[in-house]
């Protein structure tokens, strides 16, 4: 099985290194325009060779992992250069712009519209991780307008990698990503531009943050050039996401202000329920 990854960072390179574990047969090949990219995925053996698009002529999988923007232009290119049995992943995390772009495209049933819920704040192939997507959910856009036996091969591979799976509409799945993935993103950056800013003259500021400020700027360790794109593809759903969140703030300041603090007692008393949403989801177990 030939395994093609364009784009071998966090996301490519931890796909590319669980297949290379569920599938023996696999031979992993890396597209990437970043050479020192390559040659580290060469040496970490996330993949096994170097490749070009006019490789793909003998590709059985590709996985397409690079910035949002730069797949709108190089997935119908993709497409043209793959043989008829072959199938083509997406996994970035907007949907409705990529499903557009290639709807009409002659090989439109080779491509399946995937985002696995999954990464972290780091990126490139030495960011890779076995096991990242085991027991995550990786949503799925427009499964009728791929072929069958493509859509069996790529559950096969969902399957063994230990991911749940959900169906969406590509509008719907950009509308709620936007409030559970890039609406977070955009909090967490800021929350890092308030503090780092501040620490310009408090040069004290930082010997005081805990564990509850790194985990909350986690995010805002995350490349730009993978992020920018998304809120420019998403913007209009993060524009919505940001009016709720913005309106929320200015409430709580709004509380203090008038030192309504059994306000915001219930205000956070009523917000602790996400714990027991997001432990309901951590305990839902694979079939």
């Amino acid at each position: 099985m030939n395994v093609f990854i364009v784009g071998v960072g966090l996301i490519g390179g931890s796909l590319a290194l669980d297949i290379r574990k569920e599938f023996d047969n696999a031979v992993i090949y890396g597209i990437d325009r970043n050479e020192d990219h390559l040659e580290e995925a060469l040496s970490l053996e996330i993949i096994d060779k170097k490749a070009t698009y006019e490789d793909l002529a003998i590709a059985d999988i590709v996985v397409v992992s690079i910035p949002v923007d730069v797949s709108l232009i190089v997935i119908p290119e993709i497409l043209n250069h793959i043989p008829d049995n072959c199938l083509v992943l997406d996994v970035g995390s907007t949907k409705e712009l990529v499903c557009d772009t290639i709807a009409d495209h002659p090989k439109r049933r080779n491509f399946l519209a995937t985002h696995p819920i999954a990464g972290t704040e780091f990126s490139g192939p030495q960011a890779a991780l076995t096991d990242l997507y085991r027991g995550k959910t990786n949503i799925i856009c427009e499964v009728e307008k791929t072929a069958f036996k493509l859509q069996e091969k790529a559950l096969e591979i969902f399957s063994k990698l230990g991911m749940r799976i959900r169906y969406m509409d590509p509008k719907s799945h950009d509308k709620h990503i936007a409030y559970v993935s890039h609406l977070s993103h955009i909090s967490s950056f800021m929350l890092g531009k308030t503090v780092i800013e501040k620490e310009k003259n408090e040069r004290d500021i930082f010997d005081m943050a805990g564990s509850g400020f790194a985990s909350t700027v986690r995010l805002a360790k995350s490349s730009p050039a993978m992020w920018t794109p998304i809120f420019k593809q998403n913007k209009n759903n993060v524009i919505e996401t940001l009016d709720e969140y913005i309106q929320n703030l200015q409430n709580f300041k709004t509380l203090l202000e008038q030192d309504n603090f059994s306000e915001i007692y219930s205000e956070m008393e009523n917000t602790n329920h996400i714990k027991q949403i997001l432990n309901g989801i951590q305990e839902v177990k694979l079939p």
